[in-house]
């Protein structure tokens, strides 16, 4: 095959990579991306994208549940539902398919060359790209690595058989009768919560003391609460041991050192992600590391001049939004614009029932930075529009300065919150005051009410409580 040559190689096409070569075929740079599957990475493809689909699907069902079951304060009835999960996974798969057609539209409409295979650094400036139909040589002035992560494998939980990532998850046709799912982390818990609510009988297994260990256990309460009330049993402090012979069974030690096999169907291992750092020529490279990921600095630069990392496989946090916005980002600055990198306002977001967001600083965070804080909080049962959604359950959070009154971080955890994460971001990223958001009219009755009245809180004004 005939060598390329282009100004941009873009190794990768997930979120962040095709989000930087679109941008960067924008700004009129010939560029070139290269991945072995269809755009939209982990994301799009086996994780963000159909994992809220069946999340959906699993709150449906749920819903149709409670009216059947005649216990709800709606008056309203219905016969005993039933759920297809292969009908489900094919529509999931439907919408994923529609979204890989966007994304290769996007591509083409920038004009970006789009190689199908796995690439491989020869050196700094040069890779080998083995395709269906042959090796492909790419030379480029510059690189960006964007090859994203992959689930983390136990060494005594190997994938296989009744053993499911994440990946495999989503692919089920058939609801298990028992599911056991190792790690009560995001992952593990939006899963667990939506096959509970298809009718599984759900066990989580966290090692850590408590679920969701990267949140303050203010904010995971009402998770807690949820699962409980869906029937998930939920073993803190336990470590899975391995399958029983057969494999029908998790061999499980809790905290005092015992040890308990608990039947499963599927037991889905939610660890967490490592870097996909193995394979495409890393020690062909001089790159700088941080433990297992690659090192950049705030204009997502690696230690070599022309290579720069972004997303996954350079560390937390590992979220598709923050890949876009450094893939955005590094394409501007290779086409000559000034950009710098600034996580701060960087949402997270935890898709269980209910839902957490978290934006900047928490009140623990700001507090051992030494700053002197207001902290406020609104709560969800003083909410109507909360009220008439039966999502009374959480409330919003915020964190400022005490002397100036600048918002350092707002966190909320309740019924549909997700969507109130472009107003938390924007206001850390615009450098709001208490004032400036206690001041700004929200409509009513919304949800977002609540944002206005933790500010008016902590400003000693508080109207509605």
């Amino acid at each position: 095959m005939k060598d390329m040559s282009c100004k941009l190689l873009v190794i990768g096409a997930g979120p962040g990579g095709y989000v930087c070569a679109i941008r960067a075929g924008q700004l009129g740079m010939d560029t070139v991306i290269v991945d072995t599957r269809k755009p939209g990475g982990t994301c799009l493809n086996v994780g963000c994208i159909p994992s809220k689909a069946l999340i959906h699907a699993a709150e449906e069902y749920d819903r149709i549940v409670h009216f059947a079951s005649g216990r709800n304060p709606l008056g309203i009835t219905t016969m005993k539902p039933g759920i297809d999960l292969a009908q489900t996974v094919a529509w999931k798969d439907g919408i994923v398919s529609r979204l890989n057609s966007g994304v290769s539209g996007l591509l083409k409409r920038s004009r970006v060359k789009v190689v199908e295979g796995w690439a491989r650094f020869r050196d700094g400036n040069t890779v080998e790209v083995e395709t269906e139909t042959g090796r492909q040589i790419i030379r480029a002035e510059n690189v960006v690595i964007a090859t994203g992560s992959a689930p983390v494998e136990l060494p005594n939980l190997p994938f296989g058989g009744p053993v499911i990532s994440s990946t495999e998850a989503l692919a089920l046709t058939e609801v298990p009768e028992k599911l056991v799912v190792v790690g009560g982390g995001y992952i593990g818990l939006e899963l667990g919560t939506a096959f509970a609510k298809m009718g599984a009988q759900v066990t989580v297994v966290e090692a850590q003391a408590r679920i969701l260990p990267q949140y303050d256990a203010e904010l995971t309460r009402p998770v807690a609460k949820k699962l409980q009330a869906l029937g998930v049993n939920v073993m803190t402090g336990a470590k899975a041991r391995g399958v029983t012979k057969g494999g029908s069974a998790l061999l499980v030690e809790n905290g005092s050192g015992a040890e308990t096999s608990l039947p499963a169907d599927r037991i889905l291992v939610t660890v967490g992600r490592r870097p996909v750092t193995q394979g495409w020529g890393l020690e062909e490279l001089v790159l700088d590391m941080d433990g297992p990921f690659i090192r950049i600095g705030d204009r997502c630069e690696t230690s070599m001049r022309g290579i720069y990392a972004i997303g996954d496989v350079t560390g937390e946090p590992m979220l598709a939004h923050r890949a876009m916005a450094q893939g955005e980002m590094v394409a501007e600055i290779i086409a000559g614009h000034r950009r710098v990198w600034d996580k701060r306002g960087i949402p997270a977001i935890c898709f269980t029932d209910p839902e957490i967001v978290t934006v900047g600083l928490t009140s623990d965070e700001a507090g051992r930075a030494g700053t002197e804080i207001r902290v406020a909080h609104f709560p969800f049962s003083a909410n109507g529009r909360a009220m008439t959604r039966l999502g009374e359950d959480g409330f919003v959070r915020v964190v400022a300065r005490a002397d100036n009154h600048l918002v350092l971080g707002i966190q909320a955890v309740g019924q549909g919150v997700s969507e109130l994460a472009a107003a938390f971001g924007l206001a850390i990223e615009m450098g709001a005051r208490l004032e400036d958001i206690a001041g700004t009219i929200h409509a009513h009755p919304t949800q977002g009410e609540a944002f206005q009245e933790a500010a008016l809180k902590a400003l000693g004004r508080e109207l509605h409580i």
